[in-house]
């Protein structure tokens, strides 16, 4: 026997066992091993709106689409995407659009695709009506430097938003100096709503891209929106924020504006 032989067989014996043993956990390691743009594709596709019902009593009607008018056309150019306000809408069997969302601060924002830009000599205006149709807020509001999505927030100079109560806003572009043609306009309901503490609790801790799903699957429209649209101005360039901001407004049926910039607008 020759003892000089012993370490070469020894060592090719742990080789192939090492080999083996990595050759059989290769699929393992490849189920377990994160894929960063599996799991961005998957936080897209994770979180889903979920539309309240239309609160009881009168439906709130509205316009999600500014152009043409009941009774005539806008005055206003026809763009290759209208005016439209970035809100969730029902259409029912009789063709009536009701348009409104919850919220639970007490001055919101609002966003809205706008297709004219500073050049035009048109006058915009941004109006909120308490349940009883007596005005509450009014501001003249700056076209943007090119077509996209502006926000409008209510200021806290403003009466706040009682909770459980419907009031009524108005987003108006007069292309018509003289005022003889229609505006283009959207209108809709929003509702002030409180939260149950436990959910209230949940969002305290819970970072920006947890509490817009949280406020997304509790049907709280406007703070889902807003923190979404702040998460992708500080972030522009990230995939999974455009993927979910395309795949929320998706899942109110507008997809045309989803691929439109937010640019800034009145604060």
């Amino acid at each position: 026997m020759n003892l000089n032989s012993q370490p070469i067989k020894l060592f090719l014996v742990v080789a192939f066992s090492c080999t083996s043993l990595l050759v059989s956990l290769t699929p393992i390691l490849a189920k377990t091993t994160p894929n960063r743009s599996d799991a961005k594709t998957t936080l897209a596709q994770a979180t889903t709106f979920t539309q309240p019902p239309i609160p009881a009593g009168s439906p709130p009607g509205g316009r999600v689409r500014g152009g043409a008018k009941r009774g005539g056309p806008s005055g206003c150019p026809s763009p290759e995407i209208d005016l439209t306000a970035l809100v969730p809408f029902t259409q029912e069997a009789n063709s009536v659009i009701n348009v409104w969302g919850q919220t639970t601060v007490e001055h919101p924002s609002w966003f809205f695709y706008v297709p004219y830009t500073k050049d035009s000599p048109y006058t915009v205006e941004f109006v909120l009506q308490d349940p009883d149709a007596n005005e509450v807020y009014k501001k003249a509001i700056a076209l943007p430097d090119k077509p996209g999505i502006i926000r409008v927030s209510l200021p806290s100079t403003a009466p706040t938003l009682a909770v459980g109560q419907q009031y009524r806003w108005f987003f108006t572009i007069n292309c018509d100096k003289e005022k003889n043609a229609p505006p283009s306009f959207v209108e809709g309901v929003i509702k002030r709503v409180n939260l149950s503490q436990p959910t209230v609790k949940q969002l305290e801790t819970a970072e920006p891209l947890k509490r817009y799903a949280i406020y997304a699957q509790n049907g709280i429209w406007y703070e889902a929106l807003t923190t979404l649209a702040e998460l992708r101005q500080q972030n522009p360039q990230d995939a999974a924020l455009k993927a979910e901001w395309r795949n929320l407004l998706s899942s109110i049926r507008l997809d045309d504006v989803a691929g439109e910039p937010i640019v800034p607008g009145t604060p």
